[in-house]
């Protein structure tokens, strides 16, 4: 069973930063594109950040020049720094990662369970 397990999430203060920090485990074989999604109440998951396996990056434009994402290929880890935050950015935030459980080139998506983020105004 492939776990996602996210860290780091909590309460900031506009201006305020965070980082957070997801661990990939389990019956992995591969791991391709790495991230993280957010949800803010009443709003549909919303892609945050995106990081391939070769390190090329896609941010949401609200979160462009505030955001940093990056990952550790080897302990299959991803961070996402998330500095200058504003009440906008208040969301349950979701790792995500494109995996195979073996070689047969089938790459699933996997969301964790999520970590809150609130930043206060």
């Amino acid at each position: 069973q492939v776990q996602l397990v996210e860290s780091g999430g909590g309460l900031v203060q506009v201006g305020g930063s965070l980082r957070l920090s997801c661990a990939a485990s389990g019956r992995i074989f591969s791991i391709n594109a790495m991230g993280w999604y957010r949800r803010a109440p009443g709003n549909q998951r919303e892609l945050v950040a995106l990081i391939s396996s070769g390190g090329s990056t896609n941010y949401a434009d609200s979160v462009k020049g505030r955001f940093t994402i990056s990952r550790d290929n080897a302990k299959n880890t991803v961070a996402l720094q998330m500095n200058t935050l504003k009440p906008e950015d208040t969301a349950v935030y979701y790792c995500y990662a494109v995996l195979a459980s073996d070689g047969s080139s089938s790459w699933y998506n996997h969301w964790g369970q999520g970590t809150q983020v609130t930043v206060s105004s």
